[in-house]
């Protein structure tokens, strides 16, 4: 990315995205919270995971910190590595 500071356009609409994702992160801990099946909690969770990742690469842009975006990749990693494993597991108890 290059040095330069983001035009304030730009910056609003990032902030503005990153509430939205914020809003989604709540209803998907919600969601988690309450699921009353593990199918419930299982979309909440990928819901969770796919948010953060979203969130800290916009959070990288707006704070212009090239580390936050391999921790998202990082992050996006482990998602698909979990909803694997609890797929895996799942599907031996039926």
């Amino acid at each position: 990315m290059a040095t330069e500071s983001l035009s304030s356009t730009i910056q609003v609409s990032l902030m503005f995205a990153l509430f939205l994702l914020m809003v989604s992160l709540v209803i998907g801990l919600i969601r988690a919270w309450k699921g009353p099946s593990i199918e419930d909690r299982f979309s909440s969770l990928l819901l969770i995971s796919s948010t953060g990742v979203a969130i800290m690469f916009i959070l990288g842009l707006i704070l212009q910190l090239p580390a936050l975006y391999d921790s998202a990749l990082v992050l996006a990693l482990l998602a698909a590595v979990i909803s694997i494993a609890l797929t895996r597991l799942e599907s031996h108890h039926d």
